[in-house]
């Protein structure tokens, strides 16, 4: 699975993407973000407040409850703004 992080998320995870294999527990967009969360203190502080993150699966906006898959692309980021 391909996990990308962007503006504040990818400072806190400590990179860009990387590259995981979370095993068969993880289906679900919140329980990836679970598992993110143990890889690093930088990680558990990206996932901390999941209020202030929004996810895309395969470039589709998705919502922690979304199911994951081992081929995905998950994307982390902060709320957008407009102006």
């Amino acid at each position: 699975m391909r996990v990308l992080y962007f503006a504040w998320v990818r400072e806190r995870a400590g990179c860009a993407a990387e590259d995981v294999a979370p095993g068969a527990g993880v289906t679900t967009v919140s329980d990836l973000a679970d598992f993110l969360a143990q890889l690093s203190p930088g990680h558990a502080a990206a996932f901390a407040d999941r209020t202030r993150l929004r996810v895309a699966v395969n470039q589709e906006q998705a919502g922690f409850d979304s199911p994951v898959a081992a081929n995905d692309e998950v994307a982390f980021f902060p709320p957008m703004t407009g102006g």
